[in-house]
């Protein structure tokens, strides 16, 4: 979520809208709801306590070195027709997608769809 914040505007302009999603339940570990509460985000933020969305995208990590029952980290551009455009799953929970080419993914997304 850090990584998306400073380009919020950037974002916006360009018509892109954020949804985080986190595998974790709301009294789970990392205490989720209080995270937010001290720390507000711009976007919505679903947590997927089920696991039923992680599991739908297929990035549902069960078992790992360094996680159990959560998910990859993972970045997804759904495009306004519901089409996954494109999905980066990343490897381990440190394994993250640089916001610069999710940028230029939806700037592509959005350039062929006005042609």
């Amino acid at each position: 979520m850090a990584q998306f914040e400073p380009h919020m505007q950037e974002m916006e302009q360009i018509g892109v809208q954020l949804v985080f999603v986190a595998a974790e339940k709301r009294t789970g570990i990392w205490k989720p709801v209080a995270l937010l509460q001290k720390h507000p985000v711009a976007f919505p933020f679903l947590l997927d306590e089920d696991r039923a969305v992680t599991k739908a995208y297929g990035i549902y990590h069960r078992l790992g070195k360094d996680a159990i029952n959560i998910a990859h980290p993972a970045t997804i551009v759904v495009d306004r027709e519901g089409i996954v455009r494109f999905i980066y799953r990343g490897e381990n929970q440190a394994d993250r997608v640089p916001v610069d080419a999710v940028i230029a993914v939806v700037r592509k997304i959005l350039g062929s769809a006005q042609k």
